[in-house]
């Protein structure tokens, strides 16, 4: 194959993978959730126990658990991911993430450091739209987190029992996992769900079939009786009584349906009851400087009442960044996300993914994710010049390619952490609109030489014995890194020693991995029961409050969080007498 269609068909792949990489759904039908509806059938005014804000990888656990013995309202900003035709399965990457209207289920932004990023915007959160790999916390970070290692292992397996699979491995997996062993990723520790050193295949939320479990399938949990569920619920501030009060104490919120109509809903009188905030990571510190807790001045700034006075909310974002390296491959390859993973010594985990064709299986139309010239992020094309005969053209050219340009796979690098942070602010006070998000990739030198370390590993894996099938003899390793090297997946500048400085070509190619965290820290925002520090009857359950990412994908552990504190929120509810506490965890 030529050179340069190899080059050309490179970039339109590895934009468009990568973007996908996290994010990728299935069509399922939809459950009968007799507690779902739409929040246009909402009163103006209700009551509940407890009022989550935020349906996501966090909330859903969480409501099902609470819903068995209190009230339970949980507002999804989003729409179901049941029968969403923009939401596909394992083998139809795309239309989900290039849909960039108001309802689509990913919400696009770009961090000031100009990493192009994603959030979701569907019941289920991350967990509907990423690569489905699922495996759990380090024994270590449960540790650190001062969690019960007993429940937490119980509300693993409670989450597991709806969502976790063991994937089928094929060649391309193979080669790569074999790879990392013969490259001295050791041990080989087969399949597992568990983090530990070495090499492993980890588990994935989708089945054999193909069809992808999310958090919105642990809803199948719930109490129906205790629980009501409202889509398109946008929640733009929670309610505080100050007055006669020794501090603010959260007794409501504020909510506006599809139509713009706005709702209240109050927490009923009862000690327990609380207001929690699972919004994600961008979200949740969002939201609670939008309701008045906050960087006084910043909160000011924007005329908004300060409740609480405080500086952390919003510090300590953080991103894991993520580096890749294209391998086209003389033969055909399997369709294969995230399945095998190589935890190092040094802080790198390497992950691998493949496909005859990133861009839309056959004979569906290709799709470029961000490269396509129909949204232009990453086109080459100047936006002035992006006229629809300029971007006719464009995809006609792509069209042309032939499908052997879109064979072969990623190999890819996520550093662990990571240690450098960042800050996010208000851009407005419409909760709809993006916040403003730095995480400051690489700042740190230390994640720097992770990246280095971990692309070096890379490189030794696709020049191994084990993985030679798949790599064309005549394109060395150098040339690999030179094609990824000139794509653009970012808007940050290129440097022309990208190719031969392992530590430029980290920070010219860094991507995100979707794994962002922080802003809503435990310790300096929440406190070690996720409760808002300075003010009553306020919780944070979610990704806001990690300072480091569990595992080497957290969807497991925020899943897992969820279904945690909603035993122990219940077991205080319930007094914690030993019989309520045994019950609860057998659920």
């Amino acid at each position: 194959m030529d050179l340069g269609c190899l080059r050309l068909s490179f970039v339109a792949t590895l934009a468009t993978f990568l973007f996908f990489h996290d994010f990728c759904a299935c069509q399922k039908a939809a459950p009968n959730y007799s507690f779902m509806h739409n929040a246009t059938a909402a009163q103006p005014v209700s009551y509940y126990d407890y009022i989550i804000i935020g349906g996501g990888t966090a909330g859903c656990p969480l409501a099902a658990t609470l819903s068995h013995n209190a009230s339970v309202l949980l507002l999804e900003r989003g729409g179901s991911p049941y029968g969403n035709p923009n939401i596909t399965n394992l083998g139809s990457f795309g239309a989900a993430l290039s849909d960039l209207s108001s309802t689509s289920p990913s919400q696009r932004f770009i961090s000031e450091d100009g990493v192009i990023n994603s959030r979701a915007r569907v019941l289920g959160g991350g967990s509907c739209l990423n690569a489905g790999f699922y495996t759990r916390a380090a024994p270590y970070y449960v540790r650190e987190a001062g969690w019960d290692e007993r429940l937490v292992n119980e509300s693993y397996q409670w989450v597991e029992k709806v969502v976790a699979f063991e994937p089928p491995m094929r060649q391309w997996q193979s080669a790569v996992r074999d790879g990392l062993v013969e490259v001295g990723v050791l041990p080989y520790n087969g399949f597992t769900y568990d983090h530990m050193y070495g090499t492993k295949i980890g588990g994935t939320i989708f089945d054999q079939n193909g069809q992808r479990h999310t958090a919105a399938d642990l809803l199948e949990y719930a109490n129906p009786s205790g629980l009501t569920l409202l889509l398109h619920a946008s929640v733009h501030k929670v309610l505080f009584r100050i007055k006669g009060k020794a501090r603010p104490q959260a007794h409501g919120v504020v909510f506006r349906d599809a139509t713009g109509a706005k709702h209240r809903a109050y927490l009923k009188n009862g000690p327990k009851n609380e207001i929690i905030v699972s919004a994600g990571a961008l979200g949740s510190p969002q939201l609670l400087m939008l309701s008045g807790v906050g960087p006084a001045d910043h909160l000011k700034a924007h005329n908004i009442t300060v409740v609480l006075d405080q500086p952390l909310v919003g510090q300590g974002m953080s991103d894991n960044p993520m580096n890749a390296i294209f391998v086209p491959s003389p033969v055909p390859v399997e369709v294969s996300l995230i399945q095998v993973v190589g935890i190092t010594q040094f802080g790198s985990y390497i992950e691998a993914a493949s496909g005859e064709n990133f861009a839309g299986g056959s004979p569906s139309p290709r799709d470029y994710g961000m490269f396509s010239p129909k949204i232009g992020q990453l086109s080459k094309v100047p936006p002035k010049q992006r006229t629809p005969e300029a971007i006719a053209e464009a995809i006609e050219n792509m069209k042309a390619l032939d499908d052997p340009a879109f064979r072969g796979g990623f190999i890819l690098e996520k550093v662990m952490g990571p240690v450098s942070t960042g800050h996010l602010e208000l851009r407005t006070r419409n909760p709809n609109d993006n916040p403003s998000v730095t995480f400051n990739y690489f700042k740190e030198p230390e994640d720097l030489q992770r990246c280095v370390q971990g692309i070096s590993t890379i490189e030794k894996i696709i020049e191994s014995k084990s993985f030679s099938k798949f790599k064309y003899e005549s394109m060395s390793v150098p040339t690999l890194v030179n094609m990824t090297a000139s794509a653009p997946v970012n808007l940050l500048p290129r440097h022309s020693n990208a190719s031969t400085s392992l530590e430029q070509f980290c920070r010219d190619t860094v991507m995100t991995i979707w794994h962002y965290h922080g802003g809503c820290q435990v310790g300096k925002v929440v406190d070690h029961d996720y409760k808002v520090l300075g003010v009553d009857a306020l919780r944070v359950i979610d990704g806001s409050t990690f300072y480091y990412s569990p595992g080497t994908n957290p969807q497991a552990t925020v899943m897992m969080l969820g279904r945690y504190m909603g035993v122990r929120i219940l077991s205080e509810r319930l007094a914690s007498n030993d019989s309520n506490h045994f019950w609860w965890r057998a659920r």
